[in-house]
């Protein structure tokens, strides 16, 4: 069963910076792409960041320029640089894992999606 575990989310100052991480773990060979969406009270659930496996990024256009993603594919890890964070980027911020094929070569599953729990992140004075 894959499995992805978040962690670095918190409390913030306007202005300040906060790293996300998220590992998938579980028999897996390969991911397509690994992102962070979130979702604020009474919203939808939004795109903020993705990367490829060839490192391909795309960001929401309300990130860009303060939001920094990248990967460790040997790790499959997955972090989100957040800088200049605002009062609106508060949101619990999700890890996906798209396209992943687990199993082994010769009994491979896939490929799913998956999703991690969520961690909360809020900026506030």
């Amino acid at each position: 069963q894959v499995q992805l575990a978040e962690s670095g989310g918190g409390l913030v100052q306007p202005g300040g910076s906060l790293r996300l991480s998220c590992a998938a773990s579980g028999s897996i060979i390969s991911i397509y792409a690994m992102g962070w969406y979130r979702q604020a009270p009474g919203k939808q659930r939004e795109l903020v960041a993705t990367i490829t496996n060839e490192g391909r990024t795309n960001y929401a256009d309300s990130v860009k320029g303060r939001f920094t993603i990248s990967r460790d594919n040997a790790k499959n890890t997955v972090y989100l640089q957040m800088n200049s964070l605002k009062p609106e980027d508060t949101a619990v911020y999700s890890c996906n894992a798209d396209r992943v094929i687990s199993g082994t070569h010769f009994f491979p599953r896939g490929p799913y999606d998956y999703w991690g729990q969520g961690t909360q992140v809020t900026v506030s004075s």
